[in-house]
């Protein structure tokens, strides 16, 4: 099976190419730069590996939560390719691919979701997949919990904007780790193998929030 996989949803554009178990990927810090290096670094792991675009069979993605415009990129990436081609689509968590990214079983993900909140899971991995012992939301980084049980590593970069309100959830911290096309790419292959992809027409971002930015009086509270 050959995978594109995209993960546009923080700094960093993240590209893979999946082929048979094999990952080649770029990635590199974007800004608001995703659109432009996206589809041009594809075409560069396409190349190196002698792969055309025609001979892919799924298209993956990083499905969210995250930035609302990175997120926008990716599926919308996803889907103009799929439709094209008619393949199918998998839609990956940004939470689930920092786990994954992790390199530990059990992994408090934090990202700072801006205005005061991070998006937040606690994360096992059980039977090759990922489980949930505390489901994806959005809350105050106050109101993060430690999950039950020893021995969970605190993922992503929420760590790193409220340290002094996350540390106390994970004995080990690892702010930096974020999520790549290279972990959406393995969570998304063995389903893709079992057709559980989806029509492109029906991919779209998990965004856990509609709220875009702070009013202004809320940002005067600040």
């Amino acid at each position: 099976m050959r995978i594109a996989a995209f993960e546009t949803s923080t700094d960093w554009c993240s590209i893979a190419l999946w082929i048979d178990g094999e990952i080649a990927a770029l990635e590199r810090r974007a800004g608001h730069r995703h659109t432009e290096l996206a589809l041009p670094m594809l075409e560069r792991l396409l190349a190196n590996s002698g792969t055309a675009v025609a001979a892919l069979d799924a298209i993956a993605y990083g499905a969210g939560p995250g930035s609302f415009t990175g997120l926008r990129i990716a599926c919308g990436i996803a889907q103009g390719l799929a439709m094209a081609r008619g393949l199918p689509v998998f839609g990956v968590s940004t939470l689930e691919a920092i786990a994954e990214e992790s390199g530990a079983s059990r992994v408090v993900v934090c990202i700072d979701a801006r205005m005061r909140e991070v998006y937040y899971a606690c994360l096992e991995r059980s039977g090759g997949a990922w489980r949930a012992a505390i489901s994806p939301r959005c809350v105050p980084p106050a109101a993060v919990v430690p999950p039950p049980g020893a021995g969970w590593v605190g993922c992503g970069s929420g760590f790193s904007a409220y340290p002094e309100m996350l540390d106390r959830v994970a004995a080990r911290v690892l702010p930096d780790v974020h999520p790549s096309a290279v972990a959406v790419a393995r969570i998304a292959a063995p389903p893709l193998a079992r057709g559980e992809g989806v029509d492109a027409a029906l991919a779209a971002p998990t965004y856990l929030r509609d709220k875009v930015a702070m009013t202004i009086e809320e940002r005067g509270s600040r």
